[in-house]
């Protein structure tokens, strides 16, 4: 095989593991937030104290984050068939990515939200705040930082998911290091397929660093 068919191959196994990361990333950020928020609003002593509804969200989590991703990716093949109607492709493996991203990101931002002084919320309380001003303008804007930087990791995390994903059949670099690079013995698509992956992870890693910076800055 030539470097330019290898180049070819490798900017479609690219262009689909930007797809699939890009997705995967913009739904774990959302369903991330929303259940790392409600996992500090109704621990004892939040905002929406309610134990019971704490626990299970925990539970819930917790199993995400137990299971190993290849596991979960096989586990839930009848859920992502019922969600995309495939369980082959870029567009069936983001389900699974989302899945098992969501878990880990949730406790990011459950960490990150729980470093934010207690006193600033207090305040805050004092002064009237409802309950959505202090969640918007004094727990997620002060834990902003730390909650990109968080996004960042789960990002990096999900692009090695999404390797992993080739292995069944979900496209990207990850199935075209399987196809080529090891049941085809083609050495260069392998090396071509590392040298992709760690560009992606720099280029992610790098915009994540500039970003908390500027916002620590502010």
């Amino acid at each position: 095989m030539t470097w330019d068919e290898v180049f070819e191959l490798l900017a479609v196994g690219f262009q689909e593991t930007a797809w699939m990361v890009g997705v995967s990333a913009l739904l774990t950020a959302v369903g991330g937030l929303l259940v790392g928020v409600l996992l500090v609003l109704t621990d004892s002593g939040g905002l929406l104290a309610a134990r019971p509804v704490n626990a299970v969200l925990g539970l819930i989590v917790n199993v995400g984050r137990s299971l190993p991703f290849i596991i979960l990716l096989v586990a839930i093949i009848p859920f992502t068939r019922a969600v995309v109607g495939t369980t082959i492709g870029t567009d069936a493996a983001i389900v699974p990515l989302t899945v098992g991203a969501i878990p880990f990101f949730a406790r990011i931002v459950e960490a990150a939200l729980r470093e934010v002084p207690a006193d600033v919320v207090a305040a805050s309380v004092a002064m009237g705040a409802t309950r959505r001003q202090i969640v918007g303008k004094v727990l997620l804007r002060e834990a902003l930082p730390a909650l990109i930087a968080g996004l960042t990791i789960t990002v990096i995390a999900i692009i090695g998911y999404s390797a992993m994903a080739g292995t069944v059949g979900g496209g990207g670099l990850g199935d075209l290091a399987i196809r080529y690079g090891y049941q085809r013995f083609e050495t260069e698509v392998m090396i071509a397929t590392v040298v992709a992956l760690v560009v992606f992870v720099q280029l992610v890693q790098m915009v994540g660093d500039v970003l908390v910076r500027r916002l620590s800055h502010r």
